[in-house]
């Protein structure tokens, strides 16, 4: 998948790790909890995985493969498997689905670990694992947009090249399930879900005796702000102090994104919406991205920030931010400037709709004669669903894994249930980076945006970092924000 937001190769700096502890209950014969690598696939109906629908969840399917990186050839095995969590009265719960690359004659005590999910909140790791890290990724077509067309390909820069991957895939997501359909609720909320995503990261190392590896957790968009989260959960409560943390696109502070008066939130916006434009008319520069960012954040920010202009300064300031950002000049005046939701109208008025994943990439409006836009956008809902299909076939065919349960690319409901906690101010992490950056000395934060993002736009993530405590890196964690061109 090659767009703005999944399209950026990160490279992280391996630093040592930590041991770590789980907490699981014991095989009876083996009473510490240690297993062996699990062996090649028996069949689905061989041994039930749990009760309820857990019982279609087949034993793990391991495989050795192969895949070449930068000229180098890297034999992996990939597994597919799940792991289980326990209640307090030590029953089944829940089984949490992963999928696993591991390299092979290595040092799988000393090489780096990365723990990646997605975000949504509902959305399954197979974005991240097909679009940009794992071993095999999505071909959409000569155009790179064709859900019937997708394929999977090896991917040239898999993650494998320096670090083994694991893909979680939260509750109620992918093939992740409760015992009791009632129970995954329970799951859904900031608090629970970084607590059975540590718990799962801490059994994965335990299991395959990981200890010594240096950890990562990688997360995408609301992935990056559990990332943050779970990091906090692994250091209190299974006892893993995680290395560093890369975030693609992620949601950091909401109330720069869900306060519709906010003036600080619509600067931080501004220039991905005028790099949306410039990108879509062939006019980006790094010279015009840079006035648009000293612009944002001076007369923009002021102007919406105090009493509306009048006159020929009226006229002035609405005509340059309309010609900055495509948005006919009537329809700025009517927002006083304020043009988060007005992106799409000088599209619509051409017949076009973009994504608001990456506001460069358009689509033919399938409602031109509306007043309003259908809904779908030309990414998420366009080309990139495919992925649930690829990945069940994956699964199946070339790993073993096979299950009559639905795959759950994207839940939607998941979304609309989370507990945010604390509703008294909007969510963030602002606090949690604080905490790893300043008592982690070796921890490193990266983060990474397409300048085309409207859902996460890379100015509240630069205005976030810029705020965090200036802590020299000799006596704490660094942190860095890079920004990528549309990749095509």
């Amino acid at each position: 998948m090659r767009h703005s937001r999944s399209s950026v190769l990160l490279l992280l700096t391996l630093l040592s790790g930590l041991p770590a502890s789980a907490q699981e209950r014991p095989d009876r014969a083996n009473p510490h909890g240690r297993q062996e690598r699990p062996a090649q696939a028996k069949p689905a109906d061989d041994a039930p995985q749990g009760p309820g629908v857990l019982r279609l969840l087949p034993p793990d399917a391991s495989n050795d493969k192969e895949i070449t990186v930068g000229g180098r050839k890297i034999a992996y095995t990939a597994t597919a498997g799940t792991l289980a969590l326990f209640d307090q009265s030590g029953e089944k719960s829940a089984s949490v689905f992963y999928t696993s690359y591991v390299a092979k004659n290595s040092d799988a005590t000393r090489r780096p670990l990365t723990f990646a999910f997605n975000g949504g909140p509902g959305a399954a790791s197979v974005y991240l694992n097909l679009g940009v890290v794992g071993p095999r990724i999505a071909d959409f077509g000569p155009d790179a947009r064709d859900g019937a067309a997708a394929k999977l390909v090896d991917n040239p820069d898999s993650w494998l090249a320096f670090t083994d991957l694991v893909m979680i895939d939260p509750i109620g997501t992918g093939w992740s399930r409760t015992a009791k359909p009632d129970d995954a609720k329970n799951f859904w909320g900031v608090r629970s879900d970084a607590s059975a995503i540590a718990k799962v990261i801490a059994l994965y190392v335990a299991k395959n005796s990981r200890a010594g590896s240096p950890k990562y957790l990688l997360g995408e968009s609301y992935g990056g702000f559990r990332a943050a989260k779970v990091a906090r959960a692994l250091q209190s409560d299974q006892g893993i102090v995680v290395s560093g943390v890369a975030m693609v696109s992620p949601l950091l502070e909401a109330s720069f994104l869900w306060g519709q008066q906010n003036a600080l939130g619509a600067a931080l916006r501004f220039p991905a919406i005028v790099a949306s434009h410039l990108e879509r008319t062939k006019a980006f520069t790094p010279q015009a991205m840079a006035e648009a960012e000293r612009f944002a954040m001076n007369e923009y920010l002021t102007t919406l920030a105090g009493r509306a202009p009048t006159g020929d300064a009226a006229k002035a300031f609405y005509s340059r931010v309309s010609a900055m950002t495509g948005v006919p000049v009537d329809a700025v005046t009517r927002a006083r400037g304020d043009v988060r939701n007005f992106a799409q109208v000088a599209l619509r008025a051409a017949g076009q709709t973009a994504s608001s994943y990456d506001g460069a990439f358009t689509a033919p409006d399938p409602y031109p004669e509306s007043a309003r836009g259908s809904g779908d956008d030309p990414i998420l809902d366009g080309f990139t669903r495919a992925l649930s299909g690829l990945f069940v076939g994956y699964a199946r065919d070339e790993l073993g894994f096979k299950t009559d349960m639905t795959y759950t690319l994207l839940a939607s409901d998941i979304s609309s249930r989370w507990e945010w906690g604390e509703r008294r101010e909007p969510p963030g992490v602002s606090g949690d980076l604080r905490e790893l950056l300043a008592l982690n000395p070796s921890f490193r934060l990266l983060v990474v945006h397409g300048r085309t993002d409207l859902v996460t736009p890379y100015g509240v993530s630069r205005y976030v970092l810029d705020h965090l405590p200036d802590i020299p890196p000799t006596e704490a964690g660094a942190k860095e924000l890079a920004t990528a061109d549309r990749v095509q």
